[in-house]
């Protein structure tokens, strides 16, 4: 399994006049409470999008892209009482509010510019929850990782900020890769090879984020790609409380055996981490792209 990103730039966009058919996507999302704490601070979100808006998800769907794009996304909040799970909700709420604007100028004509358009966004709503904690005690300090997949039918936009990860896994090359990174400074060791996976595991630094959606900081400086995708591709996008429980090959061998069936491989990943460590909160939405019917 590798771990190393691998980024597109955005122009790598494939001309209208060589779009295929749209194709669809499967997806089950699930969230468990953590042992140490009674709230849960894991937010997840699944939503379509057109020029008219959002329209809400549930956790177990089949969607085209034919008419929609479709967007997922996972936050982790952190930060005083009750604050966490108010900064994971207001991310995802307010991201659902932002993306469709993007549509709406596509609708016109115009080309949407997805990195600069998910930047804005991200540092607005990380604006917008450093007001709200300036404003209330209890909530200072508060502040959320994101990992989002943004599905258009050409291509997936990813934006990660903090520790919350992105993998995508094809039978075609026998690999799980990690597509998002880590804001942390172990894991940027390990990414480096300074460091080897059971070092960074046991690291006294490894979830201390230099960057976080809010969390009092000016500016939030999140990590963007994009790559294309195709029909059989499957992805996970999960919190920090999942990959406590779980190293990479485990990753890699639950996608491998329980490839056809994606509640078995929600289930398969949730209860190997659990029993793992289960400490955390512990969200996780995985995905497979199909041929559309």
């Amino acid at each position: 399994m590798s771990d190393t990103p691998t980024p597109t730039p955005d122009s790598a966009a494939l001309p209208q006049s060589e779009a295929r058919p749209p194709l669809s996507i499967e997806w089950h999302a699930q969230s468990i409470s953590g042992t140490k704490k009674p709230v849960n601070d894991d937010t997840w979100l699944v939503f379509s999008a057109d020029k008219n808006g959002a329209t809400h998800l549930e956790d177990k769907v089949h969607h085209s892209l034919k008419h929609h794009d479709l967007i997922f996304a996972v936050s982790d909040g952190m930060g005083g009482s009750h604050a966490g799970d108010v900064a994971s909700e207001l991310i995802l709420q307010k991201l659902s509010q932002y993306i469709p604007k993007t549509l709406q100028q596509a609708a016109e004509g115009k080309h949407p510019e997805y990195f600069a358009y998910l930047e804005e966004a991200v540092q607005e709503v990380s604006t917008e929850i450093n007001r709200i904690a300036a404003a209330d005690p209890l909530k200072k300090g508060m502040g959320a990782t994101l990992a989002l997949a943004w599905f258009t039918p050409e291509n997936l936009y990813l934006c990660n900020v903090g520790d919350s990860r992105l993998y995508i896994h094809r039978v075609s090359d026998a690999e799980t890769q990690q597509l998002t990174q880590d804001h942390t400074f172990a894991w940027k060791s390990m990414h480096r090879g300074d460091i080897n996976e059971r070092q960074y595991r046991s690291h006294p630094r490894r979830a201390a984020l230099y960057e976080v959606v809010g969390g009092g900081h000016k500016n939030v400086h999140p990590y963007l790609s994009s790559i294309p995708y195709s029909a059989g591709d499957q992805f996970l996008i999960c919190s920090d409380g999942l990959v406590d429980g779980l190293w990479n090959k485990h990753i890699h061998s639950a996608f491998s055996q329980n490839y056809s069936n994606l509640p078995q491989l929600t289930e398969a990943l949730l209860t190997r981490a659990i029993n793992n460590d289960g400490s955390d909160d512990t969200t996780l939405i995985v995905l497979k792209v199909v041929e559309s019917p």
